[in-house]
């Protein structure tokens, strides 16, 4: 699949910090519920969900809002997405070739 240079930055904005990485090793195991995740991790939920919009721009995680039965609040889990990261040389060719075209 053909990446755009947004679609590589946003992947390696993703996976350029640790606490992002151990959210996709996470996730991998299972789904959580936010404030599980958060918990676990000894994280506030905000700063968790910064990581966790930063891993859905470049799709690597989806959420999904639910109401439990016994308080009808809104729970949001996450769950990993199927991904395979793979960034060649042909995709900067191809992207860096068009653009200097765009720019004569």
């Amino acid at each position: 699949m053909e990446k755009t240079l947004q679609q590589i930055v946003d992947i390696g904005e993703a996976i350029s910090h640790p606490l992002r990485l151990k959210l996709i090793y996470m996730l991998a195991e299972r789904e959580w519920y936010v404030y599980e995740l958060a918990k676990e991790l000894k994280i506030s939920r905000q700063v968790l969900y910064l990581h966790l919009k930063r891993l859905e721009k470049a799709d690597f995680v989806e959420s999904d809002l639910r109401l439990e039965d016994e308080d009808m609040r809104a729970k949001k889990f996450f769950r990993l997405k199927q991904f395979d990261v793979e960034v060649g040389i042909e995709d900067l060719n191809r992207i860096f070739e068009n653009s200097s075209d765009n720019n004569e």
